[in-house]
């Protein structure tokens, strides 16, 4: 089986585990699920680069691993696992934010583009294309900021209780674990829901089917979308 077509099922093997397994581990205060915690997300940063036999990626497993080991001798094996979605609702704002400066093509537009295989698109779809990636900077943003505040007053484990500050309110470290890894994908779900299903009344003249076509089409363009360049 070629490198590839295996990579993708056990990435999304690890993307399911990984918030379950955080989950588990905050309900018992389990100290082994931590830590299977902190390697599946280590496994899901560096899996691509180990199976493309990076070098410099086989080097880093010592480092990171002994990092883990540092993290847990000092009880702060949570920061990792705090950390994860605030970055990554960060790199999402950043990856459709930045597109809207000055200069750059929205990247729900090069999406449209890529979709109807044209550069000739309608001033109001250009609109549209850029107020819904303005809104999606703003959703994964608020994501963002609502995942690090709930990190830092979380109890009895949470990063200020970790630094031994006192935050004036605290909520249990179970209410960040079932926003941080299920309702923060529900959220996304459900507002990708709701803009296709405006998108398609608004502009019925689609060139896919249904949601599921729409997004094995979107599937099919997304490395030409990353790879795509500024008009």
């Amino acid at each position: 089986m070629p490198k590839g077509a295996l990579l993708r099922p056990l990435m999304i093997a690890l993307g399911v585990a990984f918030p379950l397994t955080v989950h588990a581990a905050v309900v018992s205060r389990n100290v082994p699920l931590t830590i299977a915690s902190l390697a599946l997300l280590t496994l899901i940063v560096m899996l691509p680069r180990l199976m493309r036999w990076s070098a410099a990626a086989w080097c880093a497993v010592p480092l990171i691993v002994a990092a883990l080991v540092l993290l847990w001798r000092a009880h702060a094996e949570w920061l990792p696992l705090y950390a994860t979605p605030v970055l990554v609702s960060f790199a999402f704002a950043w990856a459709f934010g930045h597109t809207l400066a000055p200069g750059e093509v929205p990247i729900i537009e090069r999406l449209v583009r890529l979709l109807h295989e044209t550069d000739d698109l309608r001033p109001d779809i250009r609109a549209y294309a850029r107020g819904c990636t303005l809104a999606w900077t703003l959703l994964m943003s608020a994501l963002g900021v609502l995942n690090l505040t709930l990190a830092l007053i979380a109890a009895p484990d949470g990063v200020l209780l970790l630094m031994g500050i006192r935050p004036p309110v605290t909520v249990a470290v179970e209410t960040w674990s079932l926003f941080a890894n299920f309702l923060n994908y529900i959220f996304v779900g459900v507002f990708f829901l709701l803009e296709y299903l405006y998108r398609d009344h608004r502009f019925p003249d689609q060139k896919y089917r249904n949601l599921f076509e729409f997004m094995r089409r979107a599937a099919a363009v997304g490395p030409r979308l990353l790879r795509a360049r500024n008009d």
